[in-house]
């Protein structure tokens, strides 16, 4: 157990497929050495590892709790974190030093995966902001929760096909081609039935996310301090019109397409999603059996971010 409040527990999630891991972890130790912080750390045996040592090193005393990894190891790292009880949580801040193959929650800090003594100072200095956390519940009462984003139909089966070439190719932009390979010949759409706010929504649908940060860009708008949840709803647009929302999408101009159907809400029930692919912070969610209502927790949890 630690008794030092100011020694960090760190995760360090290596990429899979990625050659270099170790070269840049060794860095990152190096100059943590040089700015004279203390530290233990675990590394992950995979996946699944993530949350039981972030309960572990929270059970244990440890403050500072900070992930080396992406947006699916902070999602593994919080939901760790949401098992311990309120006081001890209410004591543990969360920090990122992003090396993953989606960093997206990072970069809404202005963080990134080039610049880890940014990361390294910006946890030194331990600026605390209390933000929200999503969660999703299922009827028979379990929750995974979420910092960034929830994606149900084709963009989180894109996401599915892209950490699959990614742990083959080890690169990303093949594994990028491969998955937009996908969102442009294929089109897959699912009849969904969804409620959000007043309106009931029983139609087919491409894709839909659900926003506490920005979402891969799909909910541009949003923040995790606000309490709300932002939503999109995609429907199925011709090709053309596919290739222009991508356009937008990347330029920061989403909500603007036709397509799409824009809200901003504190709950939405996804009573069926046609047995399409639904991901957490770019994680796949395996147990995703409809009904289930995704919600959100205001300011519950401690995030260490810049100056």
């Amino acid at each position: 157990m630690s008794t030092d409040k100011n020694r960090w527990g760190i995760i360090y999630c290596p990429k899979e497929g990625k050659t270099g891991s170790q070269k840049h972890w060794m860095a990152i130790r190096k100059y943590l050495k040089e700015k004279g912080i203390h530290y233990d750390f675990v590394q992950s045996e995979d996946k699944e590892s993530v949350e039981r040592l972030a309960a572990m090193l929270a059970g244990n005393g440890y403050t500072t709790l900070v992930v080396v990894g992406g947006d699916a190891a902070l999602y593994r790292a919080l939901n760790g974190l949401m098992t311990v009880d309120a006081d001890c949580l209410s004591q543990i801040a969360l920090g990122v030093i992003p090396y993953g193959w989606a960093n997206d929650f990072a970069r809404f800090w202005g963080l990134s995966e080039d610049d880890y003594k940014k990361a390294v100072d910006t946890i030194a200095e331990r600026r605390l902001r209390r933000i929200d956390v999503g969660y999703c519940q299922l009827e028979n009462g379990n929750r995974r929760y979420f910092l960034n984003c929830v994606n149900i139909g084709l963009v989180a089966g894109i996401m599915r096909i892209q950490h699959k070439t990614q742990r083959i190719w080890g690169m990303r932009n093949l594994s990028f081609f491969a998955s937009m390979s996908q969102l442009l010949f294929h089109r897959i759409e699912h009849t969904m039935h969804l409620k959000v706010n007043k309106d009931e929504i029983r139609q087919k649908i491409m894709t839909v996310c659900i926003g506490n940060a920005w979402g891969y860009g799909q909910t541009p708008s949003s923040v995790p301090y606000n309490g709300w949840l932002d939503v999109s709803i995609v429907s199925h647009p011709e090709l053309k019109k596919m290739i222009e929302g991508l356009w937008m999408l990347l330029g920061g101009r989403f909500l603007n397409h036709k397509n799409v159907r824009p809200y901003r809400t504190r709950e939405i029930s996804v009573l069926s999603h046609g047995k399409s692919c639904v991901s957490l912070d770019g994680a796949v969610w395996e147990e995703a059996v409809t009904p289930f209502q995704v919600r959100i927790l205001p300011e519950c949890l401690h995030f260490i971010i810049p100056a």
